[in-house]
């Protein structure tokens, strides 16, 4: 998920962005040199493994009611009981990007959101940015900048640049690098990405979809 200014939107939703995710991090690691062992935990409720739950997600403009283990992350959800299969599986921690969906609009990384924080909330997958076979402008703009080269980041790279163009419909180069700076590229096709962003804004004001 970019750091750019859709971040804003995550702070009302459950979940974990990727500013809010390090971040947190960063404090929790402070809070817990600083207390030491001095102040005990309250004891919290165990949910055992395999338990279950029924989750209402709306995917892509359908509702879908799914059981799943409360553990279960959206991404595995997403691929592995929908078959959404777009959507990649990449680092799993918070740090590549490739799992990279809408949830309301925002750019959020699936690996770190739990199915069951998705509950109620519109979740956009690469899949939900097409009319049937017809591409959407920003997957249109991907294809006519070569911005890819394995492909495998390209999911997860349209969904970062779909965010950030909801957020800001007409970024600059400097608020695209920083849009984008969530989603890693191993081909380091960067510059291409850079341009189909810019493209993409372009055939959203042209009415593109």
């Amino acid at each position: 998920m970019s750091e750019g200014p859709d971040n804003k939107c995550c702070n009302s939703h459950p979940g974990i962005s990727r500013r809010g995710f390090l971040s947190s991090m960063g404090a929790g690691a402070v809070v817990a040199v600083s207390l030491g062992g001095a102040t005990e935990s309250p004891a919290q409720e165990i949910v055992a493994l395999g338990d279950t739950v029924t989750v209402n997600l709306r995917v892509n403009g359908t509702s879908r009611k799914v059981v799943v283990e409360q553990r279960w992350s959206l991404l595995f959800v997403l691929r592995e009981l929908l078959g959404l299969t777009g959507t990649k599986v990449g680092c799993e921690r918070g740090e590549c990007g490739a799992c990279t969906v809408l949830i309301d609009g925002v750019a959020r990384y699936a690996c770190m959101t739990l199915a069951v924080e998705a509950e109620g909330l519109e979740v956009t997958t690469i899949e939900g940015l097409m009319d049937g076979e017809q591409l959407g402008a920003t997957q249109q703009a991907f294809l006519e900048k070569d911005a890819f080269q394995c492909g495998y980041c390209t999911p997860g790279q349209i969904m970062a640049a779909e965010g950030l163009l909801r957020a800001n419909p007409g970024p600059d180069l400097k608020e695209i690098r920083h849009g984008m700076a969530g989603n890693l590229c191993r081909c380091a096709a960067y510059v291409h990405i850079f341009e189909a962003v810019e493209r993409a804004a372009e055939l959203k004001k042209g009415g593109g979809r």
